[in-house]
């Protein structure tokens, strides 16, 4: 038994401290007293929890492929009225109405004019990066194409992306797929075949941003 207030052994009995001459209230264990053994030397860790029924899977190639057909279609009707008023703004009304399918780029220069031209190829990429950037860091976490087919875009960890990552996965993959001519294809083809293949359903510009593509159950 020692003293609790300067620690002195004291005597078995004593009612005051023989160095200091404080009451003795209660024993106090020594330094190298034996623990008591009813009580855990240690906290047993918390059971874990049952893991979460998931309510996403990963999202497949065709259904990405239909939900792109739907906002490609959403896109003509909105660059037609954009390019139409581009046209009647530049004087390019008539001279766009007498274009035939199939027309060479030459003959599209010629007949519209190079800053015509450039002008449409700015509206078109502008307005591609803005819808599939935007849409897909918004709260829809998705364009109207992958809204429909209860699809969004989330990061690794199932989170909503920012800005910033949703256009790297536009420039990452559309931008090359559509605004580069030759290697576009190749690119699309190839990302097709990564988003059928690999274990999460990733296209190369999902890997690449970091993005995954979920489908709601």
């Amino acid at each position: 038994m020692y003293c609790s207030k300067c620690g002195t052994a004291l005597a078995e009995g004593a009612a005051y401290c023989s160095v200091c001459g404080a009451p003795v209230l209660a024993a106090t264990p020594g330094p190298d007293a034996a623990p008591d053994p009813s009580e855990p030397t240690h906290r047993l860790p918390e059971p874990s929890r049952p893991p979460m029924r998931a309510s996403a899977a990963y999202a497949g190639f065709w259904l990405r492929f239909v939900a792109f057909v739907i906002d490609l279609i959403l896109l003509f009707i909105l660059f037609t009225f954009l390019v139409g008023f581009l046209a009647v703004s530049m004087g390019r009304s008539a001279a766009l109405q007498q274009i035939q399918p199939g027309e060479s780029l030459e003959a599209l220069k010629a007949a519209l004019g190079a800053g015509f031209m450039l002008a449409m190829l700015l509206i078109i990429l502008a307005g591609s990066a803005s819808y599939f950037s935007s849409l897909e860091a918004s709260a829809w976490q998705g364009t109207p194409g992958k809204k429909v087919l209860g699809l969004y875009v989330a990061d690794l960890a199932g989170n909503r992306i920012s800005f910033g990552r949703s256009s790297v996965r536009f420039f990452a993959g559309k931008f090359i797929a559509i605004g580069v001519p030759g290697l576009g294809i190749l690119y699309f083809v190839l990302s097709c075949v990564f988003a059928g293949c690999t274990p999460r359903k990733q296209a190369l510009h999902d890997i690449i941003s970091g993005c995954l593509v979920m489908r709601k159950l």
